[in-house]
């Protein structure tokens, strides 16, 4: 089985295959060679803070760094928030032809060429080695003191001249990613914020457009009989959960003891979901949660259970606390506001049948539990 999920061609670095002379690019005098590598520089730094998404800047970044110093592998691999994991890892190689791909690799799988990297953010110290040939270079990714990633560069480039890119790349991605992590992230809980909800939305959407183009060309799986259903790609769902009585524990405690329900309910989200799951504060103590799964008895489980861990939890001061939980299919043309309104609908379900519930907008709807005069929930969709 292949060890990555997302495959991108891109650019051929245009050097590769170019002749250098002594003078370091192509046999041009040297001076002209400094203002072609400057220029070269400026562009990809140009290229890759270009993008508002983070995905794509991970991107960008891996292949501008592999094209400047003709590497072998770039690898990219991002810590979670509270520095607990690695929560993803880009990896830009050359294939047969020279051209440079992307693929998003597996956190999980244990790979021994990433030692020193795991090593790097660890110690938040440079690593290098030697190693069949190869130059390997690891430079720490550092903000507020701490590791929140690091660089690996393979090439034939000795450590003395790739460094000065690596490190300079890895403060612009510190500091260009702080910013849109303010930008996009809620400040209490460090989830996303509202704002980033089209941009998840849509890329999720993307992502699984792409998993049905592949499977259509590949056709049918081998264990698959003639006539019956392949199981396909999943579907994404939304999910909007709110705190029961909210008001009343912020009117009863105060709102500190308020901000810290907040605060420990997005703590329990990120333990609960999956590391692919993109988790939102919508406002107030209202939650979205954006992810992937095939059937719609699978993402009840999953969101039924989330409701009875929280129910079960004892939280300071304030003791049991419980949420609603309401939800719908995404469809692949379908509007943000479209989607919060169905999933909406059924919170608001959940609200008026006695709280603490998770309900289904699709299963409500085919019961007739929907009525057309049933007026929207709390949520604010613009």
């Amino acid at each position: 089985m292949a060890d990555y999920r997302i495959v991108e061609k891109v650019s051929t670095p245009s050097s590769r295959d170019a002749p250098a002379g002594d003078d370091g690019v192509a046999g041009v005098p040297a001076p002209v060679a400094d203002s072609f590598v400057h220029s070269r520089l400026l562009d990809s730094v140009a290229a890759f803070t270009h993008h508002r998404d983070i995905a794509a800047l991970d991107h960008s970044l891996a292949l501008s760094l592999a094209e400047l110093t003709s590497a072998r592998s770039v690898v990219l691999a991002k810590r979670a928030i509270d520095g607990a994991y690695v929560e993803s890892i880009v990896r830009c190689v050359p294939d047969a032809q020279g051209t440079y791909q992307l693929r998003v690799d597996d956190p999980d799988r244990v790979d021994p060429a990433l030692r020193l990297l795991h090593r790097c953010m660890h110690r938040l110290e440079v690593q290098m080695e030697w190693a069949q040939g190869i130059h390997r270079l690891v430079v720490p990714i550092l903000r507020d003191g701490r590791a929140i990633g690091a660089l690996q560069v393979d090439s034939d480039m000795p450590p003395a001249a790739s460094r000065p890119l690596a490190d300079g790349f890895a403060r612009i991605y510190a500091n260009y990613t702080g910013l849109l992590h303010e930008s996009e992230r809620d400040k209490l809980t460090g989830l996303y914020n509202r704002r980033s909800l089209e941009r998840q939305l849509q890329r999720l959407l993307h992502q699984r457009e792409q998993a049905l183009h592949q499977a259509a060309v590949a056709g049918p799986e081998p264990h698959e009989q003639p006539g019956m259903p392949a199981a396909g790609p999943a579907r994404v769902w939304l999910a909007i959960l709110d705190i029961d009585h909210f008001k009343r524990i912020n009117d009863n405690y105060g709102h500190i003891y308020g901000d810290e329900v907040i605060l420990l309910l997005a703590q329990q989200m990120r333990a609960c979901f999956r590391r692919s799951d993109v988790l939102f504060r919508f406002g107030g103590e209202e939650f979205v949660i954006l992810f992937a799964a095939t059937e719609q008895a699978t993402v009840h489980t999953v969101l039924e259970r989330f409701r009875q861990r929280i129910a079960g939890h004892v939280f300071p001061q304030v003791g049991s606390v419980t949420v609603s939980i309401g939800y719908a299919g995404v469809g692949c043309h379908d509007y943000p506001a479209n989607v919060l309104d169905r999933a909406d609908k059924a919170l608001y379900f959940a609200k008026q049948h006695g709280r603490n519930g998770t309900y289904g907008y699709e299963s409500l709807s085919a019961s007739g539990l929907l009525g057309r005069e049933m007026a929207a929930g709390s949520i604010d969709l613009f």
